[in-house]
């Protein structure tokens, strides 16, 4: 009977295997890491990242990374550059070659061309000595002791330090540029951080007709119909300047219900809170969410500089938003 094979055994294996392979990038790092900083930096052009196989897709996650926090990069695949692409290069970019052995054929094919048109080269490589190191402007070294892969075939440690690697340049170029948070979510205008960063209160309030207002001295019942007609679970309250003097929400009803108060005969001062929250257009979505969860409220009216109200929104506007 075959014995079981030791899953976990093999996966502890494996992991001690790569992060050994990560913690040795430590004493790699040298003012090569510098240099290609500098040249990325630098660069007027963009980045272009090229590499063969498992290198490949290593190269394009590090050009999606590099894009995505303020470095423009896009990746080319060495082996199209020689039959056209090559002209998607100019000598205004910077290019990353990655190649574990540092001599696939298909970039060195590429590389007298590259150094003819004069753009800086970086290679990152797992062998200092090998041709497309020795040709670099910077070498990044990304030498490994062994692979995880027990008959170290597979590309497994040598794909995990190339990308660390990438992602050590990317954040170190974020943060010598400066790169903040705003200019992360203008990369990602369709993803969570986006939409917290950029989504403003007047791009999901309520305005004109859907916003619920009744004028002070309204009958309650009066508000209670505003109140389901609009389906926010709130009613501004306005004086006779139509500036808001308070709120009336399903909790003040609650509350209302529960005390010896005749409904029919109330009106809304009686019941309305006064000194609400509020907020103005110009704020982010996300601050109204964090008012709301600050106070433990629903819903905000949203007033303009004089007072008056100008939209309103409820924790679902901000659910549907994707802002929570």
């Amino acid at each position: 009977m075959k014995q079981k094979h030791d899953y976990i055994e093999s996966a502890k294996r494996t992991i001690q295997i790569e992060r050994d392979a990560v913690n040795n990038l430590l004493k790699n790092l040298d003012s090569n890491f510098e240099t290609a900083c500098e040249l990325m930096l630098k660069c007027q052009g963009r980045i272009i990242v090229t590499g063969m196989g498992k290198s490949g897709h290593i190269g394009r996650k590090i050009a999606a990374t590099l894009a995505s926090t303020g470095t423009p990069a896009f990746f080319v695949h060495p082996g199209e550059a020689s039959h056209g692409d090559l002209g998607m290069i100019t000598s205004k970019d910077v290019v990353l070659a990655i190649s574990n052995s540092g001599k696939t054929d298909e970039i060195l094919t590429i590389l007298p061309l590259i150094k003819r048109m004069g753009a800086p080269l970086i290679s990152l490589t797992g062998s200092p000595t090998s041709i497309l190191a020795q040709s670099a402007e910077a070498h990044l070294n990304a030498s490994i002791e062994q692979e995880a892969c027990p008959m170290g075939l597979a590309p497994t440690s040598s794909t995990t330090v190339s990308l660390v690697l990438g992602d050590a340049m990317a954040v170190a170029l974020l943060e010598a540029r400066g790169f903040s948070a705003n200019d992360f979510a203008f990369s990602h205008p369709g993803g969570a951080l986006g939409r917290r960063l950029l989504l403003k209160v007047s791009d999901i309030m309520h305005t004109g007709d859907d916003i619920p207002i009744v004028k002070q001295g309204t009958p309650l019942t009066d508000a209670l119909l505003m109140m389901t007609k609009k389906k926010l679970g709130m009613t501004a309250v306005v004086n006779d300047s139509n500036q808001l003097i308070g709120i009336f929400t399903d909790g003040d009803l609650r509350r209302a219900l529960e005390s010896e108060l005749h409904i029919r005969q109330a009106i809304i001062d009686e019941v309305m809170t006064t000194g609400c929250k509020t907020i103005t257009p110009g704020l982010l979505a996300a601050e109204a969410l964090a008012i709301m969860e600050d106070n433990k409220i629903n819903a905000l009216v949203v007033i303009d500089t004089d007072s008056r109200p100008v939209g309103a929104l409820n924790m679902h506007d901000l659910l549907r938003a994707g802002v929570m």
